[in-house]
C-alpha cells in the first residue's frame, strides 16, 4: 500500500473504537490525555469489564487473581463504554458500523480487535479442548488446573510455555508436543532455543517434538505416528491471527496474514480509519519491512500515535524498537528489537546456565537481543537499539561488563 495521505477530519465530533482491549482502552485515554473534546465510544464484544491479557496464563489461571480490569476510570474520562456489542462489519464510505443492534456511526474510526487463536483443525466442539487468550477462556481452565488433570498442551511457543509453567505449578502431569523439532522455531533461530529445551525437563514437564496432533479423543491425544498420550484437558497454543474477518468486503486492505496493512502513521486504506495493536502491520524504517507485533508493549505504544494523529499533532512515525516479555519455567525472558536481517549473533553468558544474552547485529549495529535473567541487558539494549548505536563486538561477548559499556 502507498502511504496514506489524507489529513485527519478538520471537524470531528465522534471517534468509534472497536475493540476493548489493551490498544482500544489506551486509544481511548490517549485521546482524553491529548485533549480531544468530542465523544469518544469504545465497543467490546466481551460482556466483561475491558481488562488486561498477560495475567490470564499467571495470577488468573492459578486463582491467585480473580480478574485483571484495567484500573480505568471511563465514567470520569466521558468514555461511552459499550460492552457485549460485537461489530459485524462496516461501510467506510457511509462511515458507519453494523452490529446486530444496529448502525453505530463514526467521524473517525479506530481498528483495535486484536487477534484472535488459531484453533487445532477438528477439535471444534470436542469436550475438553482448550484455548487460553480471553478471561472466560481462563475461568474455565482454573478448575482443571485445581482438579490436576494430566494435560496436554499442543505448541511450544510462548503460550505454551506459559500455560505449561502455570500447571506444573498446580500439580499437574503436562506434556508439549510440538510440530517443528524445537520450541519456539517461528520465533526464534535454531541455536538459541535449543537450550530453551532442557527448561521442559527441568520443571517436569514432557517435552515431544517432531510431534503432530493426529486427532484427539476422549481422554487422549493421539498423534500421527500413533502413539496415545492421556489427556484428562488439552490447551491449544499454537499461534494467533488478526482477528479481521469481519472487515472482508469493506474495502479495507488486509494483508498476508489478515491483518489490516496501515501506514507508518497507522492509518489504513480508507479514509477517517486507523489500527492499531495485533490486528494491525506497519512498515518499519528501521528495520526495512513491515511488521506485525503481536505483543502488548505494541498495543501500549501505537495509541498515543493514533491519538496524536486525530487531534490534530504532527507525530514522528510509528516505528518502534519491538518488545515482550515471557515468565516461563522460573525464568524471566526478555526480547527486544526484530533480529530477521541481522548479519552477527553474540552470546553473553553461558546459555547452560540461568542468566545470558543473545545479541544480534546488523554490520556493527545492535538490532535485537533476547535477554534471559539480565533485565539490565534487556533495558540498555533496547535504547542502544533506538539510537542505532555502533557497537564493539569482542566487549558486546562479555557478560561481566555492561551492555552499555560495548558502545563502540
Amino acid at each position: 500500500m502507498s502511504e496514506q495521505t489524507q489529513a485527519p477530519v478538520r471537524t470531528v465530533r465522534r471517534v468509534v473504537v472497536v475493540g476493548a482491549g489493551m490498544a482500544g482502552v489506551q486509544t481511548a485515554v490517549a485521546l482524553r490525555e491529548q485533549g480531544f473534546a468530542g465523544d469518544v465510544t469504545l465497543l467490546g464484544a466481551e460482556p466483561h469489564q475491558p481488562y488486561d491479557r498477560p495475567p490470564l496464563s499467571k495470577a488468573v489461571l492459578l486463582g491467585k487473581a480473580e480478574g485483571s480490569a484495567f484500573d480505568v476510570d471511563f465514567e470520569a474520562l466521558g468514555i461511552e463504554l459499550q460492552l457485549g456489542r460485537e461489530v459485524l462489519g462496516v461501510r467506510p464510505g457511509e462511515h458507519e458500523l453494523d452490529t446486530a443492534t444496529g448502525p453505530v456511526p463514526y467521524d473517525l474510526l479506530v481498528l483495535a480487535t486484536g487477534a484472535e487463536p488459531i484453533r487445532l483443525p477438528g477439535t471444534e466442539g470436542v469436550p475438553g479442548v482448550h484455548l487460553l487468550r480471553t478471561l472466560d477462556d481462563a475461568e474455565r481452565l482454573r478448575p482443571v488446573l485445581a482438579r490436576q488433570h494430566d494435560i496436554v498442551v499442543v505448541g511450544a511457543g510462548w503460550i505454551g510455555a506459559e500455560f505449561a509453567t502455570a500447571a506444573r505449578e498446580a500439580g499437574c502431569a503436562v506434556t508439549v508436543v510440538e510440530a517443528a523439532d524445537r520450541p519456539l522455531a517461528g520465533a526464534l533461530p535454531a541455536e538459541v532455543a535449543a537450550p530453551m529445551t532442557a527448561w521442559y525437563a527441568d520443571s517436569g514437564t514432557t517435552l515431544r517434538t517432531h510431534a503432530r496432533v493426529e486427532r484427539v479423543e476422549s481422554g487422549a491425544v493421539v498423534l500421527d505416528d500413533g502413539s496415545r498420550i492421556p489427556a484428562g484437558a488439552v490447551v491449544v497454543g499454537i499461534g494467533a491471527r488478526p482477528a479481521t474477518a469481519w472487515l472482508k468486503g469493506s474495502g479495507i486492505e488486509l494483508g498476508v496474514y489478515g491483518e489490516v496493512v496501515a501506514d507508518d502513521h497507522l492509518r489504513t486504506s480508507a479514509p477517517d480509519v486507523y489500527a492499531v495493536g495485533d490486528c494491525a502491520s506497519f512498515p518499519s524504517g528501521r528495520y526495512g519491512e513491515r511488521l506485525l507485533v503481536h505483543h502488548w508493549d505494541n498495543a501500549l505504544q501505537g495509541p498515543r500515535t493514533v491519538a496524536a494523529n486525530i487531534v490534530g499533532e504532527t507525530p514522528e512515525p510509528y516505528d518502534p524498537v519491538p518488545y515482550f516479555w515471557s515468565e516461563q519455567f522460573g525464568r524471566f525472558v526478555q526480547y527486544a528489537g526484530h533480529h530477521a536481517s541481522a548479519d552477527t549473533l553474540i552470546w553473553r553468558g553461558d546459555p547452560a546456565g540461568a542468566a545470558w544474552t543473545v545479541c544480534w547485529l546488523r554490520e556493527t549495529r545492535l538490532i535485537a537481543l533476547l535477554a534471559v535473567g539480565r533485565p539490565r541487558d534487556l533495558a540498555q539494549g533496547r535504547r542502544l537499539i533506538e539510537a542505532g548505536t555502533p557497537m564493539n563486538p569482542d566487549r558486546l561477548a562479555d557478560p561481566a561488563s555492561p551492555l552499555k559499556a560495548a558502545a563502540a
